[in-house]
């Protein structure tokens, strides 16, 4: 245990706070690791808004729910320092700049993807994507798989997907019941954990270990309604006038429907919910094609904020690609798209921080991971490794098996692999390093 003898920092202001949070969405890169690592840093270590136990008891609570853990983590920080609109400026600053970025590489893809250059530069980091996901399946695996039941929902839950096309919510359900089911007989198989509390001191904080809960933070049932209401009636709301505007069978509330159904489905991250969104995006509604889905996971791992921002790249190219505004109109279209995709997606995170976090504020006890959601993580692997198949099935045969075996494109990918698995070198360096070799071999 080390300690410090420093005072609590100076109250902080909403715009001091929004501030932050702004800077945040900018500069996180890196997946979820990463990205609360630099909020560990920032706001436990140096600016001591927040002390490691309160941190990483909201950490266990985000760690637990569907969707992305790190914006969710943002929001309940947020909250706890400036009530709802602190929650809502964190969490909506820590996708915003990925939104925008995203929006006009996607531009920049659908206007330009045919030149030369650029198809080279994709032509490496498909391969990298392809390793990039096996890293993800190998890294979730190792630490979610620790008993043979673990091991053997895993293999059910990739049979499942891959042999007989069983969509991704069953899958869901299946591993949660013999979650449930296993741990009657076996506890310790299913035994979960979140983070364990800190063993450091960086000073006194301004939310600090025994800083009593302040009022807006509290339990309260009635509160709690209220806000199931208003979110309800906000998505109600929201979806209706899409129906009412463009029916139910257009494109743009089919995918508000649909991105509703897929946020509520993020267990175990982003990796996770992809098969979902393939199966929906790609291969009931067409929005767009595999390969494109392929290159909009590797511009996604490019930006900064959680890499579920990968749906605005679907909702955009499905946008453009329906002319939902019209043909003379098609930028117009993708960004409507791509901005009513992130809505439905992160509109849930909210929910889950506002209503539940004052519950979880009344208990400061270490949280556990349930039996089911335990089976849903082993579950996950297992749907990681069918994706991974897919993106090397259209990566290394890009004319199907019939066609030609692309032993370049197996190369980058196990390079790349070994840089991230071995030489723990970082996603974007392998996604910038892959890229320049496809430009280099298109140039030669």
């Amino acid at each position: 245990m080390t300690t410090s003898s420093e005072g609590a920092p100076a109250p902080v202001a909403f715009w001091q706070a929004f501030a932050y949070w702004l800077k945040l969405g900018c500069v996180s890169f890196g997946g979820p690791a990463a990205q609360i690592a630099i909020m560990h840093t920032d706001l436990v270590e140096r600016r001591r808004w927040i002390s490691e136990k309160r941190f990483l008891h909201a950490l266990n609570y985000c760690m637990v729910l569907p969707g992305p853990e790190a914006q969710q983590l943002a929001t309940y920080i947020g909250w706890l320092m400036h009530r709802t609109w602190g929650g809502i400026a964190a969490g909506v600053l820590f996708v915003l700049p990925s939104l925008a970025l995203l929006v006009l590489l996607s531009w920049v893809y659908l206007s330009f993807g045919d030149v030369p250059a650029v198809a080279g530069v994709l032509y490496g980091i498909k391969p990298a994507v392809t390793a990039i996901v096996l890293f993800a399946a190998w890294r979730i695996g190792t630490r979610a798989l620790k008993h043979p039941l673990l091991w053997s929902i895993a293999a059910l839950a990739f049979v499942a997907i891959f042999a007989f096309d069983v969509p991704f919510p069953l899958i869901v359900l299946g591993a949660a019941l013999l979650g449930w089911l296993g741990a009657r007989w076996t506890p310790s198989a299913f035994a979960g954990g979140g983070h364990g509390a800190g063993g450091k001191s960086y000073g006194a904080a301004l939310i600090d270990d025994d800083t009593p809960t302040p009022p807006h933070a509290r339990w309260s049932t009635r509160h709690a309604l209220r806000v199931v209401l208003v979110f309800v009636a906000l998505w109600a709301a929201s979806i209706g006038a899409l129906a009412l505007i463009y029916g139910w069978q257009g494109v743009l509330t089919q995918m508000a429907w649909f991105f509703t159904k897929a946020a509520l489905l993020t267990f175990g991250g982003a990796y996770a919910v992809l098969p979902y969104v393939l199966q929906g995006a790609v291969e009931h509604y067409g929005w767009l094609t595999a390969a494109r889905m392929i290159d909009g996971l590797a511009l996604g791992e490019t930006t900064p904020g959680p890499l579920i921002m990968v749906v605005a790249f679907v909702g955009f190219v499905g946008g453009w690609g329906k002319a939902v505004l019209g043909p003379e109109a098609l930028f117009a279209g993708g960004l409507l798209a791509a901005a009513v995709v992130t809505f439905f997606t992160f509109l849930p995170s909210f929910l889950f921080i506002l209503f539940g976090a004052p519950f979880i504020e009344s208990t400061h006890g270490q949280l556990r991971f349930t039996a089911p959601l335990t089976g849903i993580t082993a579950a996950v692997v297992g749907v990681i490794v069918n994706l991974a198949l897919f993106f090397a099935y259209h990566v290394w045969w890009p004319q199907g098996f019939g066609g030609g075996f692309d032993w370049t494109s197996v190369l980058l990918a196990v390079a790349a692999f070994v840089a991230l698995w071995r030489f723990k070198i970082g996603v974007i360096p392998v996604i910038a390093a892959c890229g320049a070799a496809g430009l280099l071999l298109r140039l030669v």
